[in-house]
């Protein structure tokens, strides 16, 4: 499993570009003219350990707090909270600076975490915010508790896969027993493991968690249809797809992610094709021109008819994953029309039927991938207009979301003033707010040029200890 090769790979294939100041910068006519960026900086800190504080105070350990109520929720099993915000914010903490605080959290997990619970957990999302939470919390900080932990919740994971007649995990393990459960899945949830895993075999020398979760991800790749294109549900059982459909959005989305990422976190060629192969197809079968905006509609994976024109906020992403994997044009294109719907809406919806730029689905549950894909296309280009859009983003989470104890789902965004919900998602703490940070920051904690971010924005290269 080669190693060195940085993230930002793609930039190598960009042409007339300068470094300055530590980062990529590129000439264009469409760049915007530089600002003074700290107050940002210094407001997104400010909110985020404002918003810590609360936590701490009232929900320390519970995976979700209440933000209106400032009471506590679970998220993977009722009745078993394991710190699931606490574990999402380590590297965010670290990352500004909040020593005090990573402190706090990681005693917390030393004294309290454990994965000793007689209950099926669902593997993707135990992986991709446990494991690469406890993986990024010991890349920043070196405290190897940290990784024994992630290593002990991984292994309870494997069942998933090692009991899998095709390779393809079952949805949910129980981590005290390793029993399996739900072999009706999704390409995300069999293929959203290789950078989580893949440091995991890095860091220990134990190759299992890497090569079980690159065999999961060529059992679905090998199922292709004739126009390369993957239907998004599968059987882990049979590994026959259980649908017709195709998008770029959930739940098809991080496999194509975790494609490019495995190919430059671990230098696997054969990952990097796999995904040249399957976007070459989603360019070529699913990319739409609407009013001059590029947009992805999702379609029929054996015939390339449109199915719908709904557009899921977690497409977003596709965008910052174009832009860094080579394809600026449509990367950029694809980020234009997100933010046309930013500019409608203010809050993006979580889903929006493009042809009519109506919301087909109101809520916006602190959505981060605009501003990730927003931090990703800054990173290739240097363009300041990133940052604007990610400014204008983080403006209104601020207006909309904010509340008592913290910072609230919405439930309408249409409404006047938008409708909140009592409660914000682990991945608030990991997401959006690192993303804002490292845009407006010059984070001296974070190597700019050679780093990676998981589909859940852990840091699992490029921490600066």
């Amino acid at each position: 499993m080669p190693r060195g090769v940085p993230r930002r790979t793609a930039l190598r294939l960009l042409g007339g570009a300068t470094v300055a100041g530590g980062l990529l910068a590129m000439s264009s006519p469409m760049a915007s003219a530089r600002r003074d960026w700290k107050p940002v900086a210094e407001a997104v800190r400010r909110e985020y350990l404002w918003a810590w504080q609360h936590y701490v105070e009232r929900a320390l350990g519970a995976d979700h707090i209440k933000p209106i109520s400032g009471g506590r929720e679970d998220f993977f099993v009722e009745g078993h909270s394991i710190g699931l915000s606490l574990v999402e914010a380590v590297d965010t903490l670290w990352l500004m600076e909040a020593d005090a605080e990573v402190q706090q959290a990681v005693q917390w997990i030393k004294d309290n975490l454990s994965f000793d619970v007689d209950a099926p957990f669902q593997v993707f999302e135990t992986n991709i915010r446990m494991v690469g939470g406890l993986a990024s919390a010991y890349h920043c900080t070196g405290d190897q508790r940290l990784l024994e932990l992630a290593v002990d919740v991984a292994d309870r994971l494997l069942p998933a896969f090692t009991e899998s007649p095709t390779g393809l995990p079952y949805r949910y393990v129980n981590l005290a027993t390793g029993a399996v459960s739900v072999p009706e899945t999704n390409i995300v949830e069999i293929g959203t493991y290789i950078a989580e895993f893949g440091v995991l075999s890095e860091w220990t020398g134990d190759r299992r968690y890497f090569d079980l979760a690159k065999q999961a991800m060529r059992v679905a790749f090998d199922k292709r249809t004739e126009l390369g294109l993957l239907p998004h549900d599968i059987h882990a059982e049979t590994g026959e797809w259980r649908n017709r459909q195709a998008t770029v959005g959930p739940p098809g989305d991080s496999y194509y992610e975790y494609l490019w990422d495995g190919y430059v976190l671990f230098g696997d060629e054969e990952l990097r094709q796999w995904y040249d192969t399957l976007t070459d197809a989603i360019l070529a079968h699913q990319a739409e021109r609407h009013q001059n905006l590029l947009w992805f509609p999702q379609v029929d994976a054996f015939t390339g008819d449109v199915l719908s024109r709904d557009q899921s906020v977690l497409a977003a992403f596709y965008a910052g994953l174009l832009g860094e994997s080579g394809r600026l044009t449509e990367g950029r294109a694809y980020h234009d029309a997100f933010n046309i719907v930013q500019d409608e809406f203010g809050v993006i919806p979580t889903s929006v039927d493009y042809s009519t730029m109506s919301a087909t689905d109101r809520s916006n549950a602190l959505r981060p991938e605009f501003a990730d894909s927003a931090f990703m296309l800054w990173l290739a280009t240097g363009d300041e207009i990133f940052r604007e859009r990610a400014n204008l983003h983080f403006e209104n989470m601020l207006k909309t979301s904010k509340t008592t104890y913290g910072f609230a789902s919405l439930a309408d965004v249409t409404a006047n003033p938008p409708s909140q919900e009592d409660t914000c998602p682990g991945y608030w703490w990991s997401e959006q707010m690192k993303y804002y940070w490292l845009l407006f920051s010059d984070a001296q904690r974070f190597d700019y040029q050679n780093n990676y971010l998981s589909t859940e924005a852990n840091v699992l290269r490029g921490a600066r200890r």
